[in-house]
């Protein structure tokens, strides 16, 4: 696992090491946990798509519904810029992002849209 991604980890284990005694001050500080713990999660997810895994065989690791994956892995930094107009990444999508990392192709820039060719 990369150091990108240990970094929530890491700080969720540090702020699930001094958990307050004031249960209000305990949810808040859980709810920043679980924050910390969903990115971390959303970031393996897209480096295991990345890698081959399918989304339906990642949702079941992940505990999820395979239409629940999509809107998360556009919100990775590996995956945020193949996001199409709905907020999601598609099958497609992961496949050109998977082109692009094995040929050392960079990320665009901004997220892929259709642009129409112009008729003459």
């Amino acid at each position: 696992m990369s150091n990108e991604k240990r970094a929530p980890i890491d700080e969720a284990r540090q702020m699930l090491s001094d958990i307050p005694s004031d249960p209000l001050a305990a949810v808040e500080r859980l709810g920043e946990v679980r924050e910390l713990i969903d990115t971390a999660l959303n970031e393996a997810m897209a480096e295991a798509t990345l890698e081959g895994a399918s989304i339906r065989s990642v949702a079941v690791r992940a505990g999820l519904s395979p239409n629940a994956v999509p809107p998360r892995l556009a919100r990775t930094s590996q995956l945020s810029s193949y996001t199409d107009a709905g907020g999601k990444v598609s099958s497609s999508s992961i496949e050109r992002a998977r082109y692009d990392s094995e040929t050392g192709r960079p990320a665009p820039k901004e997220p892929m849209t259709f642009k129409p060719r112009r008729s003459s």
